[in-house]
């Protein structure tokens, strides 16, 4: 919501909520009913004061005056100091501890339970850090992102260094006082993948590595390689925009509930049940930046827009993890939008706005464009073959920096040496280095590996759904996307927190979280592309 008013969307939230309500009262003991309703009032109050926060976050990367960064992060400072002290309230620790040693708690999958159970482990965890860390770790977050964002344009990241040393001096503080057993990374891990493991993280990378390695290097060693010129020749903005939007709301973005615009490092945020924009960056001479992009991002706002508005604020209205997040908008980019079928669908769109690009460009010879594998510099444009490798690096830089093995001082060389190892390039200046991702300047320590996380849990979910839907391939050819949205919401989107994320392929595929529906579908897209066994 745009103000804390009593407005339309402000009325009918409530409404939802009085009818969700309404329903616990007929089955569960009347003494119970009160406590639960006040709990939750609680709880969704501070979520609207989060919304906010996301909406002056929101407008710091896309509208605001770069000039008002000092005010802005006072803002943003005050409104994390509010929020902290609401979700540390002892009365309603009390509140939560009676609840969920009452009758609620005895099926820990009832709706009740699950949201008792994640805000009473929230509650648990944000008691353990100060009121001034998580003020300072915000105003901090602002003045970093302010300060990459005009480090990145110029290339200069010695202007950039003093805030990352404080961003990640913050963050051993944070996970000195939530606690940790193995590394202190893992309890920063757990902020975006609750329940993950560093240890487990670093062997799916490793295995990874190990499958993804000779995969490239049999492409490298085939001799071929798509025309990538087709994507670098003149392709204008607003021709851009136009087919990007297109195609989001063909996959189910409903832009009457969400917004597209534009930003220096693409995101998507929630801002409310009926609020979700998206973000994206354009470059007229490569066409994979923007349309895979908003893809992308659109993937992540179907998922918000998918959550339960009856539950929003409540744990049961929020993604499971940021890697079952990233699931959604990699699937969008990946296994739908990089497919043969997806383009039989679309091309005909793209050629008529793109006349003096692609007339005369055939299907076949696009398709292996936007699907070249190669060693690259850029993270978000990295082909699917090769991107977990760029997360491997951040994550081990990341790791290595918290844990004082690494200055931040010595950063770009160590970045460098990495590119240099793991794909044979080097990055000529930092803004195409190290400087190239926000995550770091706005503290998200812990978060790049949930992308990996994503590719593995999208390629796994995807293969169930084709199963499921009966070959989803014939269907994106025609134009048909809502069979798998549609499958997504009900197996993903409305089970909120009732999984982890681990818990959650289980539950829907059947087996556990493995990386071989990845390299299946590497192969079986690659491997005729390149003729190489798959």
């Amino acid at each position: 919501m745009d103000r804390l008013m009593y407005n339309a969307g402000e009325m009918q939230r409530r409404r939802a909520a009085c009818t969700t309500i309404i329903r616990l009262r007929s089955v569960m003991p009347d003494d119970n009913a009160p406590l639960y309703d006040e709990v939750c009032r609680h709880a969704q109050r501070t979520a609207l004061l989060g919304s906010i926060s996301e909406l002056l976050e929101w407008d710091e990367r896309t509208k605001m005056p770069p000039a008002n960064a000092e005010h802005r992060a006072e803002q943003i400072t005050l409104l994390a100091g509010m929020i902290h002290q609401r979700e540390t309230d002892p009365r309603y620790g009390e509140q939560l501890a009676e609840l969920a040693q009452g009758p609620l708690a005895a099926d820990p999958q009832a709706d009740v339970a699950v949201n008792v159970q994640h805000l009473r482990r929230e509650y648990d965890r944000k008691i353990k850090l100060p009121r001034s860390l998580v003020e300072e770790l915000a105003r901090t977050a602002v003045l970093g992102q302010q300060s990459w964002q005009q480090a990145r344009h110029d290339d200069d990241f010695a202007s950039f260094r003093p805030l990352l040393e404080k961003t990640i001096e913050l963050k051993r503080q944070q996970a000195e006082a939530l606690g940790y057993t193995e590394s202190p990374y893992d309890t920063l891990l757990d902020e975006f993948e609750p329940q993950e493991r560093t240890a487990t993280v670093a062997g799916v990378l490793a295995s990874l590595r190990d499958q993804l390695v000779p995969l490239v290097g049999e492409i490298r060693q085939s001799g071929r390689s798509g025309d990538v010129s087709i994507l670098q020749r003149n392709f204008p903005a607003a021709a851009q925009e136009a087919l990007a939007r297109e195609a989001a709301a063909a996959i189910g973005f409903d832009f009457d509930r969400g917004r597209l615009d534009v930003t220096t490092h693409p995101f998507c945020c929630g801002v409310g049940p009926n609020d979700c924009r998206i973000t994206t960056r354009y470059d007229e001479r490569f066409f994979n930046m923007a349309f895979f992009g908003v893809l992308h991002e659109a993937g992540h706002g179907i998922y918000d827009q998918g959550l339960s508005a009856e539950q929003w604020g409540l744990p049961l209205g929020q993604a499971a993890s940021y890697g079952v997040h990233e699931s959604q908008s990699r699937m969008w980019e990946n296994q739908v939008a990089r497919s043969r079928a997806f383009w039989e669908h679309f091309y005909g769109r793209a050629q008529e706005k793109f006349p003096a690009a692609l007339t005369g460009v055939s299907l076949d010879d696009f398709y292996a464009a936007i699907n070249d594998v190669r060693p690259s510099l850029i993270r978000v444009e990295a082909d699917e073959a090769t991107y977990n490798l760029h997360i491997l690096i951040r994550f081990e830089l990341e790791q290595a920096m918290l844990c004082g093995d690494l200055t931040v001082a010595d950063l770009p060389g160590a970045w460098n040496e990495k590119y240099r190892n793991y794909l044979d390039v080097t990055p000529p200046t930092d803004r195409e280095g190290c400087l190239q991702d926000v995550h770091w300047s706005s503290g998200a320590i812990g978060y790049f590996p949930t992308y990996t996380l994503g590719n593995l849990y999208a390629a796994q979910f995807f293969a169930r759904a084709d199963a499921d839907l009966g070959g989803l391939d014939e269907q994106f050819a025609r134009g048909e996307f809502q069979p798998l949205r549609d499958w997504l919401r009900e197996k993903i989107h409305r089970q909120g927190q009732r999984f982890s994320g681990a818990e959650l392929v289980q539950h829907v595929t059947g087996r556990p979280l493995s990386g071989e529906p990845l390299i299946e579908h590497l192969r079986a897209k690659l491997g005729p592309l390149y003729g190489i066994s798959h």
